[in-house]
């Protein structure tokens, strides 16, 4: 009835992108379908959200009706697949639809062999999903290639094995060109992924061809039986060893056994079974030269730790490859239950150093184990204060980490030093401060015994490290006690306040200054003081706090002469800048060691809000020079800082000729360099000698033509003041020069000029 109607669109579409006839198709609707095809204006391979046309759902669901009805009409494409690449005959063959296979099977344009995007074949899916019957029909076709590979290089042959479809599986290897062994991309071959996933009808079934090698190693060099193993498939186990062509101790490339593989999983059954065997090696060592003994004590499986350590052959106090044993690793894991194993052994050593001279205690102590930290103090041979290599002890491990409860467990003891430094001079309280630990630095001031200015080997207190790396609360901590000296500082000279106000921490810079007995003008070796460092850096909030201090020199010069004023006109930081020249104390003309001001460095590192800020004031001076003769708008010129030239040039009072000891002068800086727009509001002025010669003789047009600086050349050529003859102090001109440098576009110029 709806169909009868104009203003009904047969072809809309409602959820999934699907039309009136795709959701009939795939209900199976047979009626519906041929009511809808009798339509001009329906397409009949519309296509849904997936690309997937009707009769591809109606084949996945099994309608053979609609399935007949879609493909007796014209124009029906019946291989088309869908966005992942599948065709119908691909959901039929996944949902086992036999007679729906059929019967596209039996049409001359569908390709059995089509591949997916995944590469997956009809025959792929039907063998993966177990369907034997759509299996065997598709192998009675001479055209069906069964090792065609998919995905990861796996057969059909593969994906019936790793499901564990056995009647597949039988039905696939009838066939003579089927390969049994053939391995994925991984190397790993039927076997072996039936093995590991545990499908013994599978394995049974493969072991019983005399063309499936049982041994066969995957890319890793890892046999069947360490698959087995590592997912403790204690069936499999039995059947391969029941083989006399299964080596039980095989490594792979890493070294690691079936054993190794087992004991790290913790698979009590597998370990079991294999150490039931002579030919197994229970301390063959792999990966990081550590055996099963210490994988398991490692991963905390108690059962295998105590299956091998029935063993006599078994080592239970032998080092991996970093020198670390079975019970230091289990120590540092937290693993009590294996600590105490272990410990229960009068061969294991509860202090036996690793290759940096680290206890069991001391990777412990790093960790945080505090019931295993119990467990090894409760013992009368455990040393608490054994230092390693670099003279770190549990202690000073268990400060860095912040770890509170071992601290204290540790601090409970009498011989245990808490000022025992390492080989750098650092003590536990230094470690707590450089990585702020607040509550571990409160438990260690509350002892009479530690001292809270103490310097490593550089100098650095425990304020010091607090205030470098901006632990705030640390250094609140260390100031409120008045045995804290604040101004202790390190080789180089630098003091808490110094590296805070250097490193931006304006917090730790405000507890600091609360202090009344900080030194707010110490100074760092090279004479940079907090307020340089802050100023250069553009903390600004630091430079006000310093600032409004009365003992605090706005003025104090490095050693090269430079004052905080230079530092931020250097870097081009205006807000500093701003608060420096509000002050009467500054001079903002100041000169350094090498004559440079402020208006000189800002001019040199192209600063044009700084230069611009300094210039408004009418006591900077824009002439001030280096010793060498080098002006703002000589530096800025021969940088081309062309929005610094504009500034400079604006001040009336600005000496445009103003040459280098060498004799250059600004335009001939920007001549030679090519900077065009500086060349150009140069020229502009009538104070400006285009001739003005260096040294030796060369104008901006000589040195303009001998870098081939073709729009100066031009620029300069256009004036009736310029003379393209002029000779150097060697008689070459500017034609000459730039015909020796091969500059043509120059010389043509020039010469058009001649003329």
């Amino acid at each position: 009835m709806l169909l009868r109607r104009d203003d009904v669109d047969p072809e809309k579409r409602g959820i999934s992108d699907r039309t009136p006839l795709w959701s009939a198709a795939f209900q199976g609707h047979e009626g519906v379908v041929q009511a809808l095809l009798r339509r001009n204006n329906v397409n009949p391979n519309t296509l849904d959200i997936n690309g997937r046309t009707p009769l591809w759902g109606a084949a996945e669901r099994g309608h053979k009706g609609v399935v007949k009805v879609l493909l007796g009409r014209d124009g029906v494409d019946s291989d088309r697949p869908d966005r992942h690449g599948r065709a119908p005959l691909s959901g039929a063959a996944e949902n086992g639809r036999g007679e729906i296979v059929e019967i596209l099977l039996g049409r001359g344009d569908v390709n059995p062999n089509k591949r997916d995007n995944d590469g997956g074949t009809p025959l792929h899916h039907a063998a993966q999903k177990g369907h034997a019957g759509v299996v065997e029909m598709l192998l009675g076709r001479d055209d069906i290639d069964p090792e065609k590979p998919g995905i990861h290089d796996r057969t059909p042959l593969w994906s019936a094995a790793h499901y564990g479809h056995e009647g597949v599986l039988k039905t696939l290897l009838r066939r003579s060109d089927v390969s049994p062994d053939a391995p994925d991309i991984n190397g790993r071959t039927l076997l072996w992924h039936a093995a590991a996933d545990g499908r013994e009808g599978v394995v049974k079934i493969l072991l019983g061809r005399t063309d499936v090698d049982p041994s066969r190693v995957d890319n890793y060099g890892r046999t069947p039986l360490s698959g087995a193993a590592e997912n403790g498939r204690e069936g499999i186990i039995r059947i391969l060893l029941g083989r006399s062509d299964i080596t039980p101790d095989k490594p792979d490339d890493s070294g690691v056994t079936p054993l190794h593989h087992a004991a790290q999983k913790g698979h009590e059954g597998v370990v079991t079974i294999l150490l039931g065997r002579d030919d197994v090696d229970p301390e063959k060592r792999g990966i990081c030269d550590r055996t099963p003994l210490w994988s398991a004590a490692h991963y905390g499986h108690e059962g295998v730790l105590k299956a091998l350590l029935r063993r006599k052959d078994v080592n239970p106090d032998a080092p991996d490859m970093n020198g670390r044993t079975p019970l230091w690793q289990a120590a540092a894991d937290g693993r009590e239950r294996v600590v105490k194993i272990l410990l229960g052994r009068a061969d294991v050593d509860p202090n036996r150093l690793d290759k940096s001279g680290r206890t069991p205690l001391s990777g412990v102590a790093e960790n945080g184990r505090e019931g295993v930290t119990q467990i090894l103090l409760g013992r009368s041979d455990v040393t608490p204060n054994k230092p390693d290599n670099n003279g770190v002890t549990p202690l000073h491990r268990a400060a860095q980490n912040g770890h509170e409860g071992v601290v204290e467990i540790l601090l409970r003891r009498d011989d245990v030093d808490p000022e025992k430094p390492n080989n750098a001079g650092r003590t536990p309280i230094w470690d707590a401060a450089w990585n702020g630990r607040e509550g571990v630095l409160k438990m260690l001031l509350a002892r009479d015994d530690v001292d809270p200015n103490r310097q490593d080997a550089y100098g650095e207190t425990p304020l010091w490290v607090g205030a470098q790396n901006g632990h705030e609360g640390v250094v609140k901590i260390l100031l409120k006690r008045d045995d804290v000296c604040p101004n202790k500082y390190r080789m180089d000279g630098e003091t808490p306040l110094w590296i805070s106000a250097q490193n931006g921490h304006e917090g730790v810079v405000k507890a600091l200054l609360k202090r009344g007995d900080v030194c707010p003008n110490r100074q760092h070796k090279d004479g940079r003081a907090p307020l340089l460092c802050a100023a250069a850096n553009g903390y600004e909030g630091i430079v006000k706090m310093l600032l409004a201090r009365a003992d605090v020199d706005p003025e104090k010069p490095n050693n090269c002469g430079r004052t905080p004023i230079w530092d931020a006109a250097w870097n081009g930081r205006e807000g500093v800048l701003k608060m420096l020249l509000e002050r009467d104390d500054v001079d903002p003309n100041r000169q350094d060691s090498y004559g440079e001001t402020p208006l000189w460095v800002g001019a040199q590192n192209g600063h044009e809000g700084v230069v611009k800020i300094l210039l408004e004031r009418d006591d900077v001076c824009p002439n001030k020079h280096r010793m060498d003769g080098e002006t703002p708008l000589w530096i800025s010129a021969q940088n081309g800082h062309e929005g610094v030239v504009k500034a400079l040039l604006k001040r009336g009072d600005v000496c445009p000729n103003r040459q280098h000891k060498n004799g250059r002068a600004p335009l001939l800086c920007a001549a030679a360099n090519g900077y065009e727009g500086i060349v150009k509001m140069l020229l502009a002025r009538a104070d400006v000698d285009p001739e003005k010669p260096n040294n030796c003789g060369r104008t901006p047009t000589w040195d303009a033509a001998w870098n081939g600086q073709e729009g100066v050349l031009k620029m300069l050529l256009e004036r009736d003041d310029v003379d393209p003859n002029r000779q150097d102090i060697y008689g070459e001109t500017p034609l000459c020069v730039a015909s020796a440098r091969g500059h043509e576009g120059a010389v043509k110029i020039l010469l058009g000029r001649l003329s």
